[in-house]
C-alpha cells in the first residue's frame, strides 16, 4: 500500500506530462485565434493619451478603420512604425490602444517612431485586449461601418495586410 502511495503522484505527473505532450504535438502555433472577427467593437471607454478624458471606442472605431494594439515595450510594434506612418499618409483612420503601458512610456514611444493614430487610448489594465482576445502585441483589427470587426492580425502589419484587411471592412 505504501508503495502505491508512493508512485501515484510519479504516475500522475508521467499522464499530465503525457497528455501536455499529446496536446503540442496536435496543435498549430501559428493558428490565430478569430473569435472577435464578425462581432461589434466590445463596448470599451478608455483613458485618452493626450488630451485627458476617456472615450469609446465602439465610437471612435467605426470605420472603415483599423484599431491597433500596441506597447512601447513590443519590438514588433516599433518594426510596424513604418508601415502605419505610410497608412496615416495614405489617409486610412487607424486607432491605438496602448496595451499594458504607462501612458509616458506609451508616448514616448510614439514620439520615437512616430504617431500613425486618429486617436490614442490607454488600456494600462489589458481589459479591452481581453474584451478584444488580444493574444499579445501588435494587432490590428480591421473595423467596418457597422462597427463590426471584419479581420484580424496578429503580427506586425504590413501594406498589403492592411488593404486586405480594409477591403473586408468595406473599404
Amino acid at each position: 500500500m505504501r508503495r502505491l502511495a508512493a508512485i501515484a503522484p510519479i504516475a500522475a505527473l508521467a499522464a499530465l506530462i503525457g497528455l501536455f505532450a499529446f496536446w503540442s504535438l496536435r496543435h498549430d502555433p501559428k493558428v490565430v485565434p478569430m473569435a472577435m472577427v464578425g462581432k461589434p467593437v466590445p463596448d470599451v471607454v478608455l483613458p485618452r493619451l493626450a488630451g485627458g478624458g476617456s472615450a469609446a471606442l465602439r465610437s471612435l472605431a467605426r470605420g472603415p478603420a483599423l484599431v491597433n494594439f500596441y506597447a512601447s515595450w513590443c519590438a514588433p510594434c516599433a518594426t510596424e512604425a513604418p508601415a502605419l506612418m505610410a497608412l496615416k499618409a495614405e489617409g486610412v483612420r487607424v486607432i491605438g490602444v496602448a496595451f499594458e503601458d504607462a501612458p509616458d512610456q506609451a508616448g514616448a514611444f510614439l514620439a520615437r517612431f512616430g504617431d500613425p493614430y486618429q486617436s490614442v487610448l490607454v488600456d494600462r489594465s489589458g481589459r479591452a485586449g481581453v474584451e478584444f482576445g488580444v493574444t499579445g502585441v501588435p494587432e490590428t483589427y480591421a473595423v467596418d461601418a457597422a462597427g463590426v470587426i471584419r479581420a484580424k492580425t496578429a503580427a506586425p502589419i504590413t501594406a498589403a495586410d492592411a488593404e486586405a484587411m480594409l477591403q473586408k471592412a468595406g473599404r
